[in-house]
């Protein structure tokens, strides 16, 4: 549930469920708070769930079960994955060490099977594990003039830097904890963590004290995230395999063994694998899992598409072989020009073949480059 719901009302919000939360779909212009956060700032309640881990030993519990190093100072942070025997993933996850206690983020559907599976394999360590979601609000702040945004309203600390760090300090009276986000948006961004009684400052204070700033809903989210070419867990992530992904900075190739690391490996062993996550740009909006032919051949599907505000334009993200030709990220070229013919397959959109061009992700440049754009390893190696 939202922590701030009637003030999302004031600014005429609609809601949606997920995960057993409601959440913020839109305030009725999702894409004109698109263009506000590319060209300032914007806010959203996130619908995170919220796992806490403590004890002696919970660094090395989290660390022996999850696809990343687990940080081992206070203040730092990593994105790390959970996978199944076969390699799929399971749960993404935020980790933050905050000193005695570990946080973890992660979908709101994960939080109850992640705390019940956890809590079954404790058996002499140090750990207890506990779902927290209750207890925080987490609002994400983001767009080219987050920093200074943050920095107008933050009390005791300056903006945290590197990505996944974090400080401590008060918006107003109320403390709170300042995540550097590793830029899902495309944008610099942070989240503002405090306690659920402060939910309401905190953020009031985010949309109209220091620099103004506009609050925006999961429909946003969605189409930022698309144009940042970040993978999301829901429509992108659940089930793949991460060399499938690209998500490689959710993967530590070096440390011990984990649940689906011998898949993993071998995959990126072989030097690539079978399929890989891209940008398509077709001339009309298809629907997810919508086909994606090279010819006849059938050779992948749509997994999220949207009309694009920044660019004007209908883009799809896709799983395709590897093997199909991909050209030149948008946000590199500056170009959304569609007429290369070594690049073009079709989608099918309301049973009909529809031109598509494939395209390196992110498909726009922001103030920032979301560190989940999928990443393989021709693509590592130039």
């Amino acid at each position: 549930m939202t922590l701030v719901g009637d003030t999302h009302e004031t600014y005429g919000a609609t809601f949606e469920e997920r995960g057993g939360r409601r959440r913020v779909a839109h305030y009725g212009r999702p894409d004109s708070a698109v263009r506000a956060v590319r060209n300032g700032v914007g806010v959203c309640e996130m619908a995170y769930g919220v796992v806490r881990v403590e004890g002696d030993d919970r660094v090395d519990f989290v660390d022996d079960a999850v696809s990343n190093r687990v940080p081992r100072t206070d203040g730092e942070g990593v994105y790390a994955l959970l996978l199944d025997p076969q390699g799929g993933i399971e749960t993404e996850l935020y980790v933050y060490n905050a000193d005695e206690r570990l946080l973890l983020f992660v979908p709101p559907e994960r939080t109850t099977p992640l705390v019940e599976d956890w809590s079954e394999k404790v058996f002499i360590q140090d750990v207890s594990i506990a779902d927290a979601t209750e207890e925080y609000a987490v609002f994400g702040v983001h767009g080219s003039g987050s920093t200074e945004k943050v920095a107008s309203v933050l009390n005791g600390a300056g903006a945290p830097e590197p990505p996944l760090s974090f400080v401590r300090g008060s918006m107003n009276d109320a403390g709170v904890t300042v995540i550097a986000t590793d830029a899902p948006t495309g944008e610099e961004g942070y989240e503002v963590i405090c306690a659920a009684a402060d939910a309401e400052q905190v953020f009031d204070t985010l949309l109209t004290r220091g620099l103004n700033a506009a609050p925006f809903g999961y429909r946003t989210w969605e189409t930022l995230t698309a144009e940042a070419g970040t993978p999301l867990f829901d429509t992108e992530l659940v089930g793949q395999l991460p060399n499938v992904a690209g998500v490689r900075n959710g993967l530590d190739f070096e440390k011990g063994c984990y649940v689906g690391q011998e898949v993993v490996s071998k995959v990126e062993n072989r030097g690539r694998p079978s399929r890989r996550l891209v940008g398509l740009l077709p001339e009309r909006l298809p629907t997810a899992d919508a086909a994606v032919f090279d010819g006849d051949s059938a050779v992948g599907e749509v997994t999220r598409a949207v009309d694009s505000p920044t660019l004007d334009r209908p883009v799809a993200l896709a799983y395709v072989d590897f093997d199909v030709p991909v050209g030149p990220s948008p946000a590199d070229t500056e170009s959304v020009d569609a007429d290369a013919d070594d690049t073009t397959v079709t989608v099918r959109v309301d049973g009909e073949e529809v031109p598509a061009t494939v395209v390196t992700l992110p498909f726009v440049a922001g103030s920032a480059r979301s560190a989940r754009t999928p990443t393989y390893p021709e693509a590592a190696s130039e």
